[in-house]
């Protein structure tokens, strides 16, 4: 056993020359960050011939890189302490498994890898340059602009754009996940990533109150959880260097997800995220029969669509769970009442299948207005899908520590799913909910009359 180890440990310190050996992304300490890098640009390439050892290639050697078929181009950013991107390793082999293309890791962490972030930032344009050079080698050879393909991380969205600027706006898409806002936002158009960068332009914005840019970057721009807090990171500093960088990584997760056959998350177009909370944009804008835009590599589904809006843009919304694959399952809550009185207040919903799986929702963000003889939809957002619901129990509070308790007089509860409109509507009538106390019932298939 000692003597294969020793071999395998020789194995890997054979020259790169040799093909034997597989380079791998630049590695800085801290200190390096700390002295600052100059700019050293190196290409990766994988492709499904080489998905675990990558080519290094540049405009006069292109490896394996077949120009017939998209290549996608994966962009970091700033590395305040010039460690390897740890989700790097997964999108690559993620977007191998979903389509047979040319993934090619730009590395740029000699330049990325600073404390200053304004040092990083102010090299993203020579990064461009690097890139333009190595397309137009490839162009050359054959290859199309509408097979490129650019992912940009950060202050790589921006990166991605400035090469889009440089082609007009011809290369096929461009996915920018929470692109740079310090420094960029308020930025002019050629001064960051722009919906003309590119024949598609997708953004995740998932940390617009610190790290990322605000406003819309694209043809089509999700916000989720609003672009706010992400649910699942830290909240105080007391989570460490978490608390500064989970909200701007998650971009990058929630795409990977979309890589993954376990989860395809929605988004709802929609003004505002208190509309989509709201249940006012749950149709897409758009006739039933179109389905609503897929966040992540599905995205560009809606390229057409939007192809034909004035301008071709729009933003889209939705919520997720907290940790992988942070689905959410949508259902509309239907109340109509008859209590006298107003009622202002929240509902928390549970739904239980035959097995005793249990999923929650707590529809509380803004009080719900409750009059007689009106029906009130409420979004209700679950971590989990159930296909067969035994068991459904209601709560209703006004949120009052002191003071009476009130009653909700139900008419009629009715549940449907939005993910599957097709099942079978469940209705319940006559119930009575005793604020803050839970009622639990059985629900019956809603009659036609009332579909």
């Amino acid at each position: 056993m000692l003597r294969l180890y020793f071999f395998i440990s020789l194995m890997c310190l054979v020259k790169s020359d040799t093909d034997e050996t597989c380079p791998s992304f630049t590695r800085l300490s801290f200190h390096s960050a700390v002295v600052g890098t100059g700019l050293n640009v190196k290409l990766m390439l994988y492709t499904r011939r080489n998905r675990t050892c990558a080519q290094v290639i540049n405009s006069t050697v292109l490896g394996n890189l077949n120009v017939t078929k998209k290549t996608t181009f994966i962009i970091h950013g700033f590395r305040p302490t010039g460690s390897v991107p740890v989700w790097m390793e997964d999108l690559v082999q993620a977007l191998l498994d979903v389509e047979d293309m040319n993934v090619v890791v730009v590395d740029w962490n000699r330049g990325a890898t600073t404390v200053i972030y304004n040092h990083a930032s102010s090299k993203t344009r020579k990064v461009a340059i690097v890139l333009k050079g190595f397309i137009d080698q490839m162009l050359v050879q054959g290859a199309s602009l509408d097979d490129i393909y650019m992912i940009g991380v950060s202050l790589g969205a921006h990166i991605a754009g400035f090469v889009g600027k440089m082609y007009n706006g011809q290369l096929g898409r461009i996915t920018g996940l929470d692109p740079a806002g310090p420094l960029f936002n308020g930025r002019p158009p050629e001064d960051r990533l722009d919906p003309g960068d590119a024949q598609f332009v997708d953004v995740i914005h998932s940390d617009i109150d610190a790290l990322g840019y605000k406003e819309p970057l694209g043809n089509i721009d999700f916000y989720p959880n609003g672009g706010l807090d992400q649910p699942g990171c830290p909240k105080t500093i007391l989570g460490g260097l978490r608390y500064f960088k989970c909200d701007h990584q998650r971009s990058v997760y929630l795409y990977l997800s979309s890589l993954r056959e376990n989860c395809f998350i929605t988004a709802y177009p929609c003004d505002s995220y208190r509309d989509y909370r709201n249940g006012k944009c749950i149709n897409c804008g758009i006739p039933q029969k179109e389905s609503c835009p897929l966040l992540g590599y599905y995205a560009d589904n809606w390229k057409e669509y939007l192809k034909q809006k004035d301008p071709p843009m729009t933003k889209a919304f939705f919520d997720t769970a907290e940790e992988e694959p942070y689905c959410i399952y949508h259902y509309f809550v239907d109340i109509i009442t008859w209590n006298k009185s107003i009622r202002r207040g929240s509902i928390t919903i549970k739904l239980r299948d035959r097995d005793g799986t249990i999923t929650e929702s707590k529809i509380n963000h803004e009080p719900a207005v409750f009059q007689k003889y009106h029906q009130v939809s409420l979004l209700a957002r679950f971590n989990q899908d159930l296909d067969k619901v035994a068991n459904i129990s209601l709560v209703f509070s006004t949120g009052s520590v002191i003071g009476p308790k009130y009653k909700l007089r139900i008419l009629r509860m009715k549940l449907r799913s939005l993910a599957h409109p097709e099942r079978p509507q469940l209705c319940r009538y006559d119930l009575v909910l005793m604020e803050n106390m839970e009622m639990v019932f059985q629900p019956i298939l809603c009659p036609n009359l009332l579909m």
